[in-house]
């Protein structure tokens, strides 16, 4: 019996990561050839009204497609 945590299957088609991933300086996360990076913090709402609170969510977006981690139309 083996105890390794992270593996990649015979064929290469699937990859299992049960410990860390650590993806170094150099190193880069693509989906479909597009970087992912983590996303620039979006600030708790303050909203008063709903239209205050739909700016604050398009930013939100804005900043999760910018950052890779959501298509953009």
């Amino acid at each position: 019996m083996s105890n390794v945590k992270n593996y990649t299957e015979q064929g290469g088609e699937k990859t299992v990561i049960g410990g860390s991933l650590d993806i170094v300086e150099s190193g880069k996360l693509l989906f479909n050839g597009t970087e992912a990076k983590p996303a620039v913090n979006q600030a708790d709402s303050t909203a008063a009204d709903v239209a205050s609170l739909v700016t604050d969510f398009n930013a939100l977006l804005a900043k999760l497609k910018a950052a890779g981690l959501m298509n953009a139309e």
